[in-house]
């Protein structure tokens, strides 16, 4: 027993020694459960790595991981964004989720009530609180991209979605709108002229808010919350410019078999599906059950997280268990609440496994709002969908399953289920779907290392090389009429009304010479 005993005691010590343990803090603040997601899988795998991890987060969890603190920032920010997103209000177009200016204004309120949360203030103000990395979800701001000067140590930014201008411009350039599209874009390309006209006009539109509007209102909450903390640290004070400028990395929700082949700077790393855990939790017996003794396979309906589908007008429900009840497949509905009068074969989950229902293999068909964890996991799955996006980039994910060939698109409008009815019977009808999706699915596992190996892989090369800045991108020195070759321009510019000039001069003087020769003559 000693002997083995020591063997073990010897590896642990070793292990140890030869593993750096990293102090690491997250910043996840946003009130939705797929944010919360995310969240809680860097956490997992960062503390399985051996690091110490501090989270900020408005959903904290019942049971934290191991070697984690939570923080709770979250009860001013639920209440001032409510998670749910009311569908008939957007159905009548109530509700505008395509204003930036409106998503700015509102992500920008969320991160000074994040920051200026006394349980966060404790974090800030105890200069016995110190950090290797710093990890912050970015959503429509920059404004965490301060608290570097705090803790001095390097800066991650997270992006929930796939590779947009927004994002990139921080770490490289603005991508061509031509062929790349805005965040929350109805389009996909390839576009029509008007469509790349709505792109440039966005991205142009975008620009001017974010320079003349957002930055000096960015500068001056820096200046209010961040900076008087590093004064009183006794440190100077960086502008907040250059913070900005500054960022070691962007950790991209993305993969290229559900995104596209966007041109990408060194300093992005797309890392979609580490939230998915490699060990497939088993379905709760009556579950399994149900899915088990499906004769003609399992079609699985959600509406995510933030949609509830008890919201849905009472019509289009009534219209949607007509439709499943004449369905020879089971259908599984994720539904808030209890439906009365449904068919046999239509079964109400409340709170519903996602991943194991799509990881089961009679799970033939998956109806989805086009969320992009829901997107992830149908192609990590391998399962073809049926979008109904309803706001957000849930129209630009949608959109590309469809130009991919492993998806339908059916719009939410009063006619949805019998819609519904006609996708449903195209997609099971036709192999090509399956076919596609498996495809994607294997290009989505065919990677050197797992999403989650890659995550953890790139956060401790960020803090070993002290910010990655091999890394960074020249294009951030390079102002942007430089980029643009304005001052190319205005030299050429200058050169030629100097010629012009030049010209006509001397085209005077040689008309004013002929003139004196004509006087003389005369």
């Amino acid at each position: 027993m000693a002997p083995k005993f020591y063997c073990y005691l010897a590896i642990l010590l070793a292990t140890s020694l030869y593993c750096d343990a990293y102090k690491i803090l997250i910043i996840s603040s946003m009130p939705g459960r797929s944010h919360a997601i995310l969240g809680d899988g860097m956490v997992r795998h960062l503390t399985k790595a051996g690091h110490e991890v501090t989270i900020i987060t408005s959903m904290p969890e019942d049971k934290p991981a191991p070697n984690a603190r939570e923080i709770d920032v979250g009860e001013e920010i639920r209440n001032f964004l409510n998670d749910d997103v009311n569908i008939q209000k957007i159905m009548e177009k109530d509700i505008d989720d395509m204003n930036l200016y409106l998503l700015f204004t509102m992500m920008k309120e969320i991160s000074i009530k994040t920051l200026e949360n006394p349980n966060m203030q404790k974090i800030l103000n105890d200069p016995k609180e110190k950090f290797d990395l710093i990890i912050a979800e970015w959503m429509f701001n920059e404004l965490y991209a301060g608290l570097p000067a705090i803790f001095e140590c390097p800066f991650i930014w997270f992006s929930t979605v796939e590779p947009h201008w927004l994002i990139l411009r921080i770490i490289d350039e603005l991508p061509n709108p031509a062929y790349n599209l805005n965040v929350v874009s109805y389009n996909s390309p390839p576009f029509t002229f008007m469509q790349r006209v709505q792109e440039l006009f966005c991205q142009i539109s975008g620009e001017f808010y974010q320079y003349f509007v957002f930055s000096p209102i960015e500068n001056k909450d820096y200046e209010q919350i961040i900076a008087p903390i590093v004064r009183k640290r006794g440190k100077s004070v960086p502008s907040f410019e250059e913070l900005k400028n500054n960022i070691s990395l962007v950790l991209g929700n993305s993969h290229v078999s559900i995104g596209q082949a966007t041109r990408l700077p060194q300093s992005y790393k797309p890392i979609a599906g580490y939230h998915i855990e490699k060990e497939v939790k088993p379905l709760p017996q009556n579950l399994k059950k149900i899915m088990d003794s499906a004769k003609n396979g399992v079609i699985y309906f959600s509406l995510g997280s933030n949609l509830k589908s008890k919201e849905l007008p009472i019509e289009i429900k009534r219209s949607l268990l007509k439709v499943f009840g004449e369905l020879k497949q089971t259908v599984i509905w994720k539904f808030e609440e209890n439906l009365p009068d449904r068919p046999k074969n239509v079964h109400i989950l409340q709170w519903a496994p996602q991943q194991s229902i799509l990881a089961h293999p009679n799970c033939v068909l998956f109806i989805t709002h086009g969320g992009f964890l829901s997107s992830t996991e149908t192609i990590h799955f391998g399962v073809p969908i049926i979008g109904i996006p309803v706001y957000g980039d849930q129209f630009s994910n949608i959109n590309r399953a469809v130009k991919k060939g492993y998806a339908k698109k059916v719009d939410l409008t009063y006619s949805v289920a019998d819609d519904l009815k006609v996708a449903i019977n195209d997609i099971l009808s036709d192999p090509k779907y399956k076919k596609r999706v498996k495809e994607l699915s294997f290009i989505y596992h065919d990677r050197p290392v797992s999403p989650g190996d890659e995550l953890v892989h790139w956060v401790e090369h960020v803090i070993r090389t002290g910010g990655a800045l091999h890394l960074r991108s020249p294009a951030l020195d390079v102002t942007w009429y430089k980029k643009m070759y304005l001052d190319l321009v205005a030299v050429i510019f200058i050169v030629f009304a100097i010629f012009i000039l030049f010209y006509k001069l001397l085209i005077k003087k040689c008309l004013s010479s002929k003139c004196d020769i004509e006087k003389k003559r005369k």
